[in-house]
């Protein structure tokens, strides 16, 4: 680790804009401070595009300091405009509300409960009335200085809601509210939101004072190799933190398939191996791609961290299972995330020969000719068994607790079958 938390940063390329480098690496080498980042509850579950600057907290955490997550319940019911070209559809307070208790079990996760504090903007936001609003606090915010910020101009062109075009103001009374009650000295957030930080950094200098310690930070804005937004699959879906929504072996894959252009500047990014150790990595890269070091490096550190370290371990497990074909000893969970991709079929719980079971119940053959013909061949296996007689009789309840029938077909054509 670097001396400094902000050279810490700077060398994993994790900063983007600060609004006083000087001053903030002055005083965080001189004593530990409060940040915050706001997370608003859109979602059931993180995604790793929340990953970014979780990170960076999760840094600033190690290094003594305490960082604090605002759950925007109040935010949230608004929505913020930054990196959006459409209005976003307004939800329910109850789903925020149960979106918010999800999100904090998955902070407590990452960051414990010592050092570390949640606190919903819902529960100051909601005691201001409209007269107060607009008197008190946006009386002190200036249309032309809000227009020309980035977050606006994209906007504007499509259209903007005052709805949506107050939520700089309400992200400046989350932070003035955190500077005052609980000494928030820094704000983080992802590089779009660098016009919602700095407002908030200007309001409380101006409410509080210019001398007043108040800084903005955005970490860099990550993109997958093909230059789209960093966090979904080649497919468009997101990857989910929530295990119930994204498996651990499917979480792991995604960190694993990252192609070599990307994959050292997601170790200095998303793990907190050492700097030695990550240029062992690159030098890898360059010396022994196929070995694919730095890549499986990359997805053990990003899921043993999200995850924990058994479901690391199953998902290498899984991993080479597949790899191997000897997918035979795994469970039915492991069965369930390792082939959640592949097509499926239902099936009932009754034992068939296996040419009309493959042609007539599954359809997974489209005749009794080509079914013959891969049993001949020795090109089908069922639940890791390669069978070999087309008189073999399946029983769906021999295997993964009576739950699945994983049928291969050549090397790589997997159909999972669900016993209904």
């Amino acid at each position: 680790m670097a001396d400094n938390i902000m050279d810490e940063l700077e060398w994993r390329g994790a900063v983007n804009q600060v609004s006083d480098a000087e001053e903030l690496k002055k005083i965080t080498s001189e004593r530990k401070i409060s940040l915050y980042e706001g997370v608003d509850p859109t979602g059931p579950s993180l995604h790793i595009g929340h990953l970014v600057s979780l990170m960076i907290l999760k840094r600033f955490q190690q290094y003594g300091h305490k960082p604090f997550i605002v759950i925007g319940g109040g935010t949230g019911s608004i929505g913020d405009p930054s990196g959006r070209s459409t209005e976003r559809v307004l939800q329910s307070m109850d789903v925020i509300q149960k979106n918010a208790e999800s999100l904090n079990k998955q902070f407590e996760k990452f960051f414990g409960k010592d050092g570390f504090e949640i606190v919903n903007n819902y529960d100051w936001l909601s005691k201001i009335d409209l007269l107060s609003f607009l008197r008190d606090y946006a009386k002190q915010f200036s249309i032309n200085t809000m227009i020309a910020k980035d977050s606006v101009q994209n906007r504007l062109a499509t259209g903007l809601s005052f709805t949506e075009f107050s939520y700089p103001l309400l992200q400046a009374i989350d932070f003035l509210n955190l500077r005052q009650d609980h000494h928030v000295e820094l704000q983080i957030g992802g590089g779009d939101q660098w016009g919602n930080l700095t407002t908030g950094v200007d309001f409380i200098h101006r409410h509080m004072g210019a001398d007043t310690t108040a800084f903005a930070l955005t970490c860099p804005l990550i993109l997958r190799a093909d230059g789209t937004k960093f966090g979904k699959t080649a497919d468009g879906q997101s990857v989910w933190v929530d295990p119930e929504l994204t498996s651990p072996y499917e979480f792991y894959q995604f960190w694993y398939n990252q192609p070599d252009s990307v994959v050292v500047n997601y170790l200095k990014f998303f793990t907190f191996l050492d700097e030695e150790k990550i240029k062992y990595l690159a030098e890898q890269v360059q010396a022994a791609p196929e070995k694919r070091e730095a890549q499986k490096a990359l997805a053990e550190e990003v899921t043993t961290f999200v995850h924990g370290d058994d479901s690391t371990k199953q998902a290498e497990r899984i991993s080479v299972a597949l790899f191997s074909g000897e997918y035979g000893d795994l469970t039915a969970d492991e069965i369930k995330q390792a082939l959640a991709d592949m097509p499926h079929v239902e099936i009932n719980d009754q034992p068939a020969n296996v040419v009309e079971w493959l042609v007539d119940l599954t359809k997974i053959e489209p005749s009794r000719r080509q079914a013959r013909e891969d049993i001949k061949n020795g090109a089908l296996a069922i639940n890791g068994e390669k069978i070999t007689d087309p008189e073999f009789s399946v029983d769906p309840k021999a295997k993964y607790d009576g739950r699945y029938v994983v049928v291969k077909i050549g090397k790589k054509r997997y159909y999972l079958a669900h016993v209904q």
